[in-house]
């Protein structure tokens, strides 16, 4: 019934508890999940959960926050997305959060690093017409400038329908005009559980305007752990909340959303689920 379009399940709070959370998720009518990888040291990790059960499938990439690890090339990256079951490049994209605190007061300028990693998983993504899992924070415009630089402002459908890549804005937090710019880009929109904290009024504006068969849900477990388990350890079993709170926003029965966001699954990894 529900799909968690992007969970970390080799992630240390996670990966001792998977029994119980695939249980959890059976009780819950989590069908499906996404585990995504984010760096090339755990993606033999991430591939054994997909190659273990049916219905968890996997990505490959390296997250625009990690640093001192392995630095992928455009083969890397098309070389692991060939294996079975691997069915998305990312989670990539950029990240200047926090640049003072987390990053020791590098300026944007200094994160050049990042900006040619995203552009090598774009790339990956296109010649091997699999879609891209983005992740963006207070970095959108550079975000969407890349994404338009390395062709994917061009016409086709997601998942390299055409000569695009396409793919997912995940655990989207931006304003209504990114989403808008993202949606003209071709790309789908999945939403957290931020959704469902009190202080997210203007993320819930974002999920009232975004078309339901360009939207997806996910946990982004073990992190954002929806309302009522704020604060714990989240994991996919919790997505039908995420999924509750679009439906409340929508004005929609809870059924429709999980069926509306399980088709878009389907349709953004059309011709590479496997």
């Amino acid at each position: 019934m529900f799909t968690d379009s992007h969970c970390h399940l080799n992630f240390p709070e996670l990966a001792d508890q998977l029994p119980a959370i695939r249980q959890a998720m059976a009780v819950a009518q989590v069908d499906r999940a996404l585990c995504i990888c984010t760096a090339l040291e755990e993606f033999d990790d991430v591939h054994a959960l997909a190659l273990t059960y049916d219905n968890f499938w996997c990505s490959v990439g390296v997250h625009p926050d990690n640093e001192g690890i392995a630095e992928p090339s455009v083969q890397d990256l098309i070389d692991r997305a060939a294996l079975a079951r691997v069915v998305a490049i990312g989670e990539t994209g950029l990240d200047y959060y926090g640049m003072e605190d987390r990053k020791g007061g590098r300026s944007i300028a200094d994160l050049e690093w990042q900006r040619e990693r995203f552009r090598t998983h774009i790339r990956a993504a296109r010649a091997c017409a699999k879609p891209l899992v983005i992740h963006t924070r207070s970095a959108a415009d550079d975000t969407l400038a890349i994404l338009r630089e390395e062709g994917e402002g061009g016409s086709g459908g997601s998942g390299g329908t055409g000569n695009r890549a396409g793919g997912v804005f995940h655990c989207f937090t931006e304003s209504a005009e990114v989403a808008r710019a993202a949606l003209d880009l071709g790309y789908y929109i999945s939403f957290s559980g931020i959704i469902t904290f009190k202080s997210a009024q203007a993320l819930r504006d974002v999920v009232a305007l975004v078309p339901l068969d360009r939207l997806l849900i996910e946990t982004d477990s073990p992190y954002l752990a929806p309302v009522p388990y704020r604060g714990k350890t989240n994991n996919p079993s919790y997505v039908p909340w995420v999924a509750q709170q679009v439906a409340s926003v929508r004005g929609m029965a809870l059924e429709d959303v999980a069926q509306a966001t399980s088709r878009n699954f389907d349709a953004l990894f059309t011709g590479v689920l496997a």
